[in-house]
């Protein structure tokens, strides 16, 4: 390799690098500090990471200590993952429907997917408040029909917490499963066919392995968010739904004890961000082998 090449690879390398230091890993370090001080009364609300006395680990033994963050975590790693598995089983179904489709139709089905997208996220979920509450258009028409004599409870539980998330996410789910279902190539289920398979075998042994990607990184851009998120639980939530974001809102806007909310995001990010990179680590030891 040139010198020339090399300067021209590191250039074209060097910006998102650049990127990715400034907006992510500069913005987690500062939230690392201030999680390593006691909180105050001053403004900004907590002590100068920048004195050596005053760092301390209190925030993350409180972690540990308090149920409540044990609790709001397990219940947002609960949630986010039951959601993942429901919009994998909505989302695989449409994406392999899609590919099926004739061409001319793969298009206007793809926007119907991605068509939500084009309202805004926090209005969408007042929609589904209006549609849940007890005097909602989804009991009004269950009750006109003679359904139900009382309103369901439909709202401010898990249900209705599923629910937003499964409905914000699902294009994240269908997306990726749609470009893997499409780059495969229909001459192995021709081989498999030809070979006596069932088309439900050749389906499970052919077409769902070779999707494996798309599942993975659908599973991944819809879990990694739902476990942060606060819109859905905040308001189609009810008291039995603690996720980690109210906790976050709470420790940040209400408690004003910024330097614990930033114990939370980062243990919470390491959470997430950890297995990820086994999982890529390992993907690429396996790719290699």
């Amino acid at each position: 390799m040139t010198a020339g090449s090399r300067g021209f690879r590191f250039s074209v390398i060097s910006a998102p690098m650049l990127w990715l230091a400034a907006f992510f890993l500069s913005p987690f370090v500062i939230v690392f500090a201030i999680s390593l001080v006691a909180a105050s009364d001053g403004q900004p609300p907590f002590a100068s990471p920048l004195l050596m006395s005053n760092l301390t680990f209190d925030n993350y033994r409180l972690l540990v200590g308090d149920d409540l963050y044990a609790f709001a975590f397990g219940n947002s790693v609960r949630i986010a993952a039951t959601s993942t598995v429901l919009c994998l089983l909505l989302g695989y179904p449409m994406a392999y429907a899609i590919v099926r489709a004739p061409q001319a139709m793969r298009n206007g089905l793809l926007l119907l997917v991605v068509l939500p997208f084009w309202t805004s996220f926090l209005i969408r979920v007042y929609a589904w408040m209006i549609l849940l509450r007890p005097s909602g258009l989804i009991n009004l028409a269950l009750q006109g029909l003679g359904v139900i004599d009382q309103p369901l409870p439909l709202i401010a539980n898990q249900f209705a917490v599923h629910l937003g998330i499964v409905y914000s996410y699902l294009p994240f789910m269908v997306l990726p499963i749609y470009a893997a279902l499409e780059r495969l190539d229909p001459a192995l289920l021709e081989a498999a066919f030809d070979l006596g398979c069932r088309p439900w075998r050749a389906f499970w042994r052919v077409t769902v392995p070779l999707s494996a990607p798309g599942i993975i990184a659908g599973c991944l851009l819809v879990f990694i968010p739902a476990v942060g998120e606060f819109v859905i639980p905040d308001l189609l939530g009810g008291p039995d739904t603690p996720m980690i974001g109210r906790v976050l809102w709470t420790e940040f806007f209400s408690n004003r004890d910024w330097p614990a909310a930033a114990a939370v995001a980062t243990a919470l990010l390491v959470a997430l961000v950890g297995p990820i990179v086994v999982f890529q680590i390992l993907e690429r030891r396996g790719a290699e082998s």
